[in-house]
């Protein structure tokens, strides 16, 4: 299986629970391919209470308790 193949589709999740490993947040996900999404936008989600929206394509981020 090549690199390409092995990226995920972008944006195909409208909700996503993150671990503090995982911060900065940002959207679209890591392993995620760039060519067919929206431009990579990071999120306050620790400053926002531990949720985020992303504002190109809804997705939701909350951060694991």
């Amino acid at each position: 299986m090549s690199q390409a193949e092995e990226l995920l589709t972008p944006n195909t999740s409208k909700r996503y629970e993150l671990n503090e490993s995982q911060l900065p947040a940002h959207c679209p996900m890591p392993g995620s391919s760039l060519w067919n999404s929206h431009p990579q936008v990071y999120l306050a989600i620790k400053e926002n209470g531990g949720m985020a929206k992303c504002p190109y394509c809804g997705a939701e981020y909350s951060l694991k308790k």
